[in-house]
Order: C-alpha cells, then structure tokens, then sequence
C-alpha cells in the first residue's frame, strides 16, 4: 500500500492559496465523477507592457487528501509565472513537487493541470484572444468528457442542478 510523502500531508493541512477570486479573470472547473473530486481554479493576470503575469491564483477543492495537495501545490508552480510558462506545466510537474503520489492518486495531479488549463482557457476565450492550438485541445477534450459523464449520470445531473445545494 503507497503512502503520502510528507509534502503532500503538508499541503493537505495547509493548503496554499485557498479561497475564491472575486471577478476573476480566468476560471476553471473540473471533475471526476468516479472518484468525486471537483476542482475550482482562479486566476487574476496582470497584464505588463510585454507580457501578462498570473498575479493571483486561489483554489476550491472537494476531494481528497491528494485533490487537496494536487491543487494546493499547482497555485505555487503558477503564481507568478507568464501564462505561456504555466500552459507548460504538466502532470509530472506536480507529482514531482510533492515528492510522489500513490499511482491510484495520479488521476488528481491531471485534475489540478486540466483545471489550470480551463481557466487560461477562460481568460483567453474572455479577452477574445488566440487559444493556442494544444489548449483548444485540451479544452476540448474536458468538454466531451463531461459531456460523456453528464449524459451517462444525467439523474445524478438534474438532481444536483436542482437541489438547494447544487454547485453548478
């Protein structure tokens, strides 16, 4: 049985960056329906003369101690950081920051780099800016997969859409 690092437990019981965005300029929302976990992700962009800086990121996450971690850690990879640099994370770059995940929790380093990439998504799509090619992929790809999940679980969907606590 695999074990969390002690980066992970940490970023668990202090997660960085925790919260929500008022107006954000970029956000992310995604989800895995087998295991439950639902990511939120908010970016502020400080646009410069030449560039623009991801000046703030905040997170919402339900799930798991990793979920938690994933999505903790992805804001230090990003915070600060172009939006070209942060489109070049990826999966790897987290598991690595927390020093390993279980391989049944790799699932949660995608979730945290696909929810990243919805909200640059967001923010692009928001200023009527070019989505590079490989985030309309991306973008895509979580579309169709929610698509696929709202339709199998179109019960689960409704009742939630519906219910005083639905989050959609």
């Amino acid at each position: 049985m695999s074990t969390y690092s002690k980066q992970v437990i940490n970023h668990f019981k202090n997660p960085h960056n925790y919260g929500s965005i008022k107006k954000p300029d970029g956000k992310g929302i995604v989800g895995n329906i087998i295991c439950g976990d639902v990511m939120y992700l908010y970016i502020r962009v400080k646009k410069t003369k030449d560039t623009e800086i991801i000046e703030d990121i905040k997170f919402e996450t339900y799930g798991c101690a990793a979920a938690i971690a994933t999505s903790s850690v992805i804001t230090d990879l990003v915070k600060n950081k172009t939006i070209t640099e942060a489109l070049s994370i990826k999966k790897d770059d987290v598991i690595k920051s927390l020093n390993g995940l279980p391989p049944i929790k790799i699932h949660c380093s995608l979730l945290a780099v696909d929810a990243l990439n919805e909200a640059i998504y967001d923010y692009l799509k928001g200023k009527k800016r070019k989505i590079p090619i490989e985030l309309e992929k991306a973008h895509l790809k979580i579309k169709q997969e929610r698509q696929k999940t709202e339709t199998r679980y179109s019960d689960w969907v409704k009742a939630e859409k519906g219910g005083k606590n639905g989050h959609r």
